[in-house]
């Protein structure tokens, strides 16, 4: 679905009437582009699109707000307290709203948020055909079996994009490669985008998803209860992600994951992630930038740092923005 429809039918529904009629009048090749409508209270309204910010002349009032999140909560705030302590909910659709206001806290943690401040409505999109071209690149076709992989990319690289069409393809099955069980720990509800338990994403007919669930203790429960051939997550970086990697790797498993960065110079920084690269259990890395648009595939290693290809493609294609 497009960006501009997405909005129309998927966005506005949610959005206080005065913001949705400001939208409305703004032209519809800025709408195509359109990767994220930002809500700040008493600042202008912003389109991020592709190659930049759209600023706005509309003022976004505190009214505003507080009816665009009775609409989003459907005027019941308890029902959504869970998702509002992480942060973030999810509209039908998919897409992802990102919440800023001042935090209500029990016991020295988040327990809601209040007096909500900001909201960053981030467009779902779904590129089937995402992956098509490194794919050969992830699976070992005489064993049937797919390579433990690490996507790094810069946020906003397309790596969720390209997470939800591996995830897809892995699991109907595609070529000479058969099907996989699957399991998708999908801890901010964004490579299947679940809204009240169903993926509105296409992530694969043999798949099972772990919806707002820590990485770590998601990648547990798969391998105990779900016996998943491929593993997928999104931004991996804690210790305890590193370690749950690590067992369901030695239970057989195989892991597709990624982590933001531009290179293994940024990643060998960070301690738990150095750890996992030092062992070198990633057999493919991935690395995403915007050389030729937002999502290029700049290059693929192996496990030893080969390099396999470079300026592949863009996961976009066919001329789509990632989402």
């Amino acid at each position: 679905m497009p960006r501009r429809e997405a909005l129309e039918k998927e966005i506005y529904p949610y959005l206080a009437s005065n913001l949705r009629s400001y939208l409305k009048e703004i032209p519809n090749l800025l709408l195509d582009e359109v990767q994220e409508v930002r809500l700040r209270v008493k600042k202008p309204l912003v389109l991020v699109l592709g190659q930049g910010d759209y600023l706005s002349d509309y003022l976004v009032q505190e009214e505003d707000l507080e009816k665009t999140l009775q609409l989003m909560s459907r005027s019941s705030l308890y029902a959504l307290e869970e998702e509002l302590k992480n942060g973030y909910l999810t509209l039908p659709g998919g897409h992802r709203v990102g919440v800023v206001g001042k935090g209500v806290l029990d016991q020295g943690r988040i327990r809601t948020l209040k007096n909500i401040s900001g909201f960053n409505i981030r467009i779902s999109q779904e590129i089937r055909g995402a992956a098509d071209k490194i794919l050969p690149y992830l699976v070992n076709f005489s064993q049937q079996e797919v390579y433990h992989t690490l996507v790094i990319s810069p946020p906003q690289g397309g790596k969720t994009t390209l997470l939800r069409d591996i995830a897809r393809q892995l699991s109907d099955g595609f070529a000479n490669f058969p099907g996989l069980k699957i399991g998708i720990v999908d801890e901010r509800s964004e490579i299947a985008a679940c809204y009240e338990g169903i993926p509105q994403r296409d992530v694969g007919l043999r798949t099972d998803i772990l919806d707002a669930c820590p990485k770590a203790e998601g990648m547990m429960l798969l391998v105990r209860s779900m016996s998943p051939q491929v593993i997928i997550t999104d931004e991996v970086g804690r210790m305890e992600d590193i370690e749950a990697m690590e067992e369901a790797i030695n239970s057989g498993v195989k892991i597709i994951t990624s982590v933001h960065g531009s290179s293994l110079m940024d990643l060998e920084k960070r301690p738990s992630l150095s750890r996992i690269l030092s062992r070198k259990i990633f057999e493919r890395l991935i690395f995403l930038g915007r050389s030729a648009g937002v999502g290029t595939v700049e290059k693929i290693l192996d496990g030893e740092g080969n390099l396999l290809a470079n300026n592949l493609m863009t996961v976009r294609g066919r001329g789509n923005k990632c989402g």
